[in-house]
Formats: structure tokens, sequence, C-alpha cells
């Protein structure tokens, strides 16, 4: 078994969202590809020392503020190599390519350049899986008051919508998720169900997700576009994770109303049940907005809400 090289890797994002690429230079191994900036760490560095390092050495920047994201193991053939993602929104100087052959802003979901580094590219669809989601609850507030919540929300911007609505009466729920998912298309966000693999093609959705019940029967991933889950322990997210899903729900983070007197995670347990996963992890459980940066600097993909997500709609 080879020795397991350990490599920083930067997603250097600016507040309009778009990500830096480089491209690989002519005596490098793979030239031409395009890569997230970063580099090896080194005998007594830690991923974020080096993260730190590597990117003064290799753009002329100064890192401010780098949280943890994803970690992802690949084979290529001179290394077998542990990619250590961190995001860095705050940074100091203009990102200059010391060692590249070119440099260049993309936006997530329209990346154009290629090819990319292999070992890269699957967090190309990771950076397009919006930061928020909001969980519907009609089977609580009705499906007319859910709808126009709906159709607000998605006017203001929301992008990524789980519709969870096993309490509705069944006389109303398939109709309900019919127009919630059409919504979601016509607004073009992202919608996921969730129920079970034959529910969600018998609706037509493009986007499913598991319950931990479901989830622990699965054996292979569930052939959609985009597919999740709810996780509580560090067990169902490494399950999830192999399955290659998409991202996983971890929680709850925080007490919520539905679950009066059941205490939540807290930020610590959860940072260390979703530390060094390959996938995104999205936190939910007594959230909201006000949550993002906390969610994030833990190693957060970003967050679910329920009553969060309604909130002045």
């Amino acid at each position: 078994m080879r020795k397991i090289v350990h490599v920083a890797a930067a997603v250097i994002t600016r507040p309009d969202g778009t990500f830096l690429l480089g491209q690989r230079a002519p005596d490098t191994f793979y030239p031409g590809y395009w890569e997230f900036p970063g580099g090896k760490v080194e005998a007594g560095e830690t991923p974020r020392d080096a993260l730190i390092r590597e990117l003064e050495e290799e753009l002329g920047i100064t890192v401010d503020a780098a949280w943890p994201w994803l970690t992802r193991e690949h084979e290529y053939e001179h290394a077998h190599v542990s990619l250590h993602f961190f995001e860095v929104p705050q940074w100091r100087g203009e990102p200059r390519d010391h060692v590249h052959s070119a440099l260049i802003w993309q936006q997530a979901g329209a990346s154009s350049v290629s090819p990319m580094l292999p070992a890269n590219g699957p967090i190309l669809k990771a950076l397009s899986l919006p930061r928020c989601m909001a969980v519907t609850h009609a089977w609580r507030i009705g499906t007319a008051a859910q709808l126009a919540a709906l159709d607000t929300a998605l006017a203001a911007g929301l992008k990524l919508v789980q519709i969870r609505e096993s309490g509705l009466p069944e006389a109303e729920h398939d109709t309900f998720i019919r127009e919630a998912l059409a919504r979601c298309q016509n607004a073009g966000a992202i919608a996921v169900l969730n129920t079970t693999p034959e529910h969600a093609r018998q609706m037509n959705a493009s986007g499913i997700h598991l319950s931990a019940r479901i989830l622990a029967g699965c054996q292979s991933r569930p052939d959609f576009e985009w597919v999740g889950a709810s996780c509580h322990t560090r067990a169902e997210l490494e399950h999830a994770a192999k399955l290659g899903l998409d991202y996983a729900l971890l929680g709850n983070v925080k007490e919520t109303a539905s679950h009066p007197g059941r205490p939540g995670l807290g930020w610590d347990e959860a940072a260390r049940l979703m530390a060094q996963l390959p996938i995104p992890v999205l936190l939910i459980g007594g959230l909201n907005s006000n949550d993002m940066i906390s969610a994030r600097e833990r190693g957060a993909h970003g967050l679910a809400m329920i009553q969060g997500a309604w909130q002045g709609t």
C-alpha cells in the first residue's frame, strides 16, 4: 500500500460566489489541467498551516479566514493523495500566477474550463449545491400557506428545497408535491423529495432525500440527479459518503420546537461528526440564517431550516 500524501487545497471565493482555479504548468504532472490552488502538507504542518503557506507562495495572498470543508482521497499514477479542501472567503492581496500557467475565476454550476484535475472534478458539483435548504411543513401550516411561502422564497432567491410532507392527509399529499415540484422547476431551484425512491419516480422528481431509515437499507446510490440523506451519527454520515450521495443533513444542532426536551448536538459535536468527510454536510435543528457563519467555520457546507426558512414569507 502506497503512502498517503496529504495536500491542502483552497476554494478561494469572492462575494459574488465565483471561485479561483489555476492551470498547471507544463513542467508538472497533468500539465494544462485546472485545479484548486494549494500544495503538499509538510512534516510538522497542519493542513491549514500548509494552505496558508502555499497560497502565499503560489498566489502571493495572505489568508484571513480558512474554513475546513471536504476531504477526498484519490489514487493517481504517481501518488495516493488525501486532499483537505478549505473555503477561503477572506484574504489580502491580488492573486498572481507565480506557479500556474493561468488563473481564472469561475461560477459554480457554469465552469468554462477543462480538463479538471481528476481529484478536483467532484468538487465542482459540491460547489453548485446551494448553501441554504428550506424544508417544507405544509402538514403544519396548510398547503395554501406553504405554497405561498414557497413562491415568496423562490422569488427572493431560494435555490434548494426539501419537500417533506409525510404528515399531509393522503388526499392532499401528491397534489401538493406536484405543485411544489413545478414551482421549484420554474424557478430553477433544486427540489429533493423526502420519500422512497419508488414514490419519487412516480412524482417525476429529479432529486430525493433519504430518511436515516431508508439510508440504512441502501446498498447503492439511488438513480437521481440529486441525492441526500438525514444523518444523526458518524456511521450514518460515512455510509452516505460511501454511497456517493451529494450531501448529508446532520442534526439536530440545537433543541427544537418540534422535539422539546431533546438536547441538540451542539456546535463542537457537530464539527467532530462531520470532520474530514468527502461530501457536503448541511446542519439542521433550531437554526436560522444568523447561524450560517458559525456553521461554515466548523466545516458545514451550509444550513437546512424548517421554520427559520419561511420566517418573513
